[in-house]
């Protein structure tokens, strides 16, 4: 795999979450999976946190025959209906209460809502969902020391739109309805 330079680098997820809380994906060559993606996962990592839970609890690995990558093998092992077109796709996580999945071909990041037979593009790629959950951790530690709601919002809103505007284009988004939430009180 050729080395990329990415604009979220792992000294940055690193200090957002410390070590301990970083997980990494082996690398590989995979057929058809994004090449910047793949080495994004096994350079930089994805966090894991009580907002965002990587793949996986090694402590307590995905039942014998279960396929923990792609989302068809779950779905069809929990009895639930996966779109045909994104069978293939990876399982990145769990934000909030949507399951996160990354087209492997095209590179970009979908949530699956709680509840909901379908999906939205969540955004452009994994390293612009690494982006927002480093900026949503920092929210969360100035929340803790009493930082105003509103401007803790306006300043995720301002960093995470001018990496992608995708996570805030949708006002459904999760990103959308935890600002709002924040804003109004219900932290």
């Amino acid at each position: 795999m050729t080395r990329v330079n990415f604009s979220v680098t792992p000294v940055r997820l690193v200090q957002a979450y410390g070590l301990q809380n970083i997980v990494y994906f082996p690398q590989s060559a995979v057929a058809e999976f994004d090449e910047r993606s793949a080495n994004f996962l096994g350079t930089v990592g994805l966090p894991h946190s009580e907002v965002f839970t990587s793949r996986e609890d090694v402590a307590d690995p995905c039942p014998t025959g279960l396929d923990a990558i792609t989302l068809g093998s779950r779905f069809d092992h929990y009895g639930m209906t996966c779109p045909q077109e994104s069978r293939t796709w990876w399982m990145l996580g769990y934000l909030f209460t949507s399951l996160v999945a990354m087209d492997p071909k095209s590179a970009k990041v979908y949530a699956f809502p709680e509840g909901s037979s379908g999906y939205v593009e969540l955004h452009r790629d994994v390293e612009s969902l690494v982006c927002a959950l480093i900026e949503f951790r920092k929210l969360e530690v100035d929340h803790d020391k009493d930082a105003d709601p509103e401007e803790l919002a306006a300043r995720f809103k301002q960093v995470v739109g001018a990496f992608d505007p995708t996570p805030l284009a949708d006002e459904e988004s999760q990103w959308n309805l935890s600002l709002e939430e924040l804003e109004h009180g219900m932290w």
